[in-house]
C-alpha cells in the first residue's frame, strides 16, 4: 500500500510518544509531534503557546467556551482544529510516517494504509513513568494524569463525536505497562 501511516493516540505517561519516534525511527519514517506544533504555529499565525494551549490537552474552560459559543459562529480553537487536519492530511499525503495525538486517527480514518493505535497502561505504571520522565510537581502524578487524560478524552470528543481510548475506535490498543515499549514498538512494526 501506498503512503503507509501509523497513528497513536495515547493516555498520558503510558508512552506513547517514545513509541511512536522509536517505532518511526526503527523504520526509518518521519514521526510528527511536537514538528506538529511548529507546522500549525507556521499555518495559522498563533504563537507556539496558544496553539499547544488550544489543542488535545486544552482545559475544559476552553470546551465550554467552545460549546456556547458555537452559535456565534466558529472559534480561534475551530480554525486551529480545520489548520491541524490540513497539516496532517498533507503530511499523510507526502508520505509514510507516524503521527502522534492530535485526533489523527480520525483525521485520517478513511486513508488506506492508516493503522491507528491507541497505548494504555495503568495508573500506577503512568505515575512511576511521568514522575521519572517529567520529575516531581507540587501536584500528585495521579492527579496530572486524569486531568490530562480528562482533558485529551473532552477534546477528542467534542471534535470528532468519538470516544478517545475506546478499543472500537482503533485497529490496535496496547498496554505499555504490561508489554512494555520496546515490544510495543516491535509490534507496531511488525503490523506496518
Amino acid at each position: 500500500m501506498k503512503n503507509r501511516i501509523i497513528t497513536i493516540s495515547r493516555e498520558f505517561g503510558s508512552g506513547g510518544r517514545t513509541i511512536g519516534k522509536k517505532t518511526a525511527e526503527n523504520l526509518g519514517i518521519p514521526c510528527y509531534d511536537s514538528e506538529l506544533i511548529q507546522k500549525i504555529v507556521q499555518e495559522s499565525g498563533f504563537t507556539e503557546s496558544y496553539v499547544k494551549n488550544a489543542d488535545e490537552s486544552a482545559s475544559s474552560g476552553f470546551l465550554g467556551a467552545a460549546f456556547s459559543s458555537r452559535t456565534f459562529g466558529p472559534t480561534n480553537e475551530d480554525y486551529l482544529w480545520s489548520i491541524q487536519q490540513k497539516v496532517i492530511l498533507d503530511l499523510a499525503e507526502k508520505g509514510p510516517c507516524v503521527i502522534v495525538g492530535r485526533c489523527a486517527d480520525y483525521i485520517l480514518r478513511d486513508k488506506a494504509g492508516c493503522l491507528t493505535a491507541f497505548i494504555h497502561a495503568s495508573l500506577e505504571y503512568r505515575a512511576e513513568r511521568i514522575v521519572n520522565v517529567y520529575g516531581e510537581r507540587e501536584e500528585s502524578p495521579e492527579q496530572r494524569i486524569r486531568e490530562k487524560d480528562k482533558r485529551r478524552a473532552a477534546y477528542h470528543r467534542f471534535y470528532t463525536n468519538m470516544k478517545w481510548g475506546y478499543a472500537k475506535n482503533y485497529h490496535i490498543s496496547l498496554d505499555s505497562g504490561v508489554l512494555g515499549i520496546e515490544k510495543c514498538v516491535e509490534l507496531l512494526q511488525a503490523l506496518y
